[in-house]
């Protein structure tokens, strides 16, 4: 192989090496313009990138961006790391981590900034997943203890009630067991749902039987706990394409944490959730959770669907509502809130009635 064919080799192979790192690699002089866009670059953002600013082409503006590791290298001769968001052509948000690098002239001046974007969404994804996952069991492990110390005294009146031919102690062991297994149920598919995306299943169902199973599943909750547990339902809301097992989460969510909030109000007596289904209009129609409890203030309200966000101390994770929200976007619904302090307060999940057309 001659010299020539040897410097041609290794020039083209420095030039697929650079066009194929998996990340966007620029040249860029003092005003920000690109000297140098690599394929990976031009491939995302177009072949006619050079010349142009670079916060043009990454961010959609006409303007410097405040954080630029390109302009402190250029100040000090440094390199630089930062994040940035940047904007592809289809509109597609990205994270990003940016190196910046000097490129001297002979004089040791900087000419020119090499910058390296490397995409770090799907890492931070992950990590984000795996930290929610990891402080979702810290924050379960109070509530397991609780469920299986009521599971054990399930057991234990179960047992008492089989050893003295008490069939009536017996029963009620039997039903401490059942409402502490439907507990930790609703616990762990909470934990579950917000460590990942659950894909719906949807099938025709009535609204009006879930409403009615929720509230079948927490009579006898909300008695043990004192709380008048009252059901409305309009019989005349037909049959749509849902997903009965989120629905029922979201459902299960609500007027528990409704029964709970009842509980923790010591200002009143008396104490009522009332679980409603009607038309909200002719193209809609809702579920109300209601309760006359303590109401939340304007910080909570705004907090409430934040992950791990709790008004409940150490008996909450902070979960329920915010699953209760990604089930209420599967279904292309919205939730109002209607609180005062004192007074209690009212969850509106509204659904559209061509719920059907929408999701095909």
């Amino acid at each position: 192989m001659s010299m020539s064919e040897k410097n041609g080799l290794h020039d083209l192979t420095f030039k697929s090496i650079i066009d194929a790192l998996p990340c966007y690699l620029m040249i860029q002089d003092k005003d920000f313009n690109i000297l140098f866009a690599n394929h990976s670059f031009q491939k995302d953002f177009g072949s006619k990138v050079l010349g142009k600013h670079c916060y043009t082409i990454l961010k959609g503006v006409h303007h410097r961006c405040p954080d630029c590791p390109v302009r402190d290298t250029f100040e000090d001769k440094g390199f630089h790391v930062s994040e940035e968001l940047i904007y592809l052509l289809d509109g597609t948000v990205v994270e990003m981590l940016a190196f910046s690098a000097p490129l001297f002239n002979v004089i040791g001046d900087v000419v020119a900034s090499i910058k390296l974007l490397a995409n770090v969404g799907s890492i931070k994804n992950i990590h984000r997943e795996l930290v929610t996952l990891g402080q979702s069991i810290a924050l379960l492990s109070h509530d397991i203890k609780n469920i299986l110390e009521g599971l054990h005294g399930g057991m234990y009146v179960l047992e008492e009630g089989f050893n003295d031919q008490d069939y009536d102690l017996s029963w009620h062991g039997l039903e401490i067991v059942k409402r502490n297994v439907t507990e930790i149920t609703r616990v762990t598919q909470n934990i579950l749902d917000s460590a990942k995306d659950r894909k719906p299943s949807f099938q025709e169902i009535l609204p009006a039987d879930l409403a009615r199973q929720t509230g079948q599943l927490y009579a006898d909750k909300a008695q043990s706990m004192g709380v008048q547990l009252l059901l409305q339902v309009n019989p005349d809301i037909p049959a749509l394409e849902m997903d009965p097992t989120g629905i029922s989460r979201m459902l299960n969510n609500l007027v528990w944490n409704a029964l709970q909030a009842c509980q923790k109000d010591i200002q009143k007596r008396k104490h009522h959730v009332h679980v409603k289904l009607d038309f909200y209009d002719d193209y809609h129609f809702m579920f109300e959770i209601e309760d006359n409890a303590s109401g939340m203030d304007h910080i909570t309200q705004e907090n409430i669907f934040k992950e791990f966000y709790s008004t409940k101390g150490h008996t909450g994770t902070g979960l329920g509502l915010m699953v209760v929200e990604k089930i209420v976007k599967n279904h292309l619904g919205k939730i109002e809130v209607l609180t005062k302090p004192g007074r209690g307060s009212l969850f509106r999940i509204i659904f559209p009635l061509q719920l059907n057309a929408f999701l095909r």
